[in-house]
């Protein structure tokens, strides 16, 4: 559980930060593609929870 929420952390502060320094226009910008990844990984891991029930 605490290392699921620290993966979701990780992925959207190194998302975001990335997207940062790779020249999205703005912050925003690159809290989008930080709040996508997120999704991305809680999708994966609610998915996999899943399968192992």
């Amino acid at each position: 559980m605490i290392r699921d929420l620290l993966l979701l952390l990780g992925v959207f502060v190194v998302v975001s930060a990335l997207a940062g320094l790779l020249g999205a226009s703005n912050l925003g910008t690159a809290l989008t593609f930080g709040t996508m990844a997120f999704a991305a990984v809680l999708v994966g891991i609610m998915l996999y929870r899943d399968r192992d029930a």
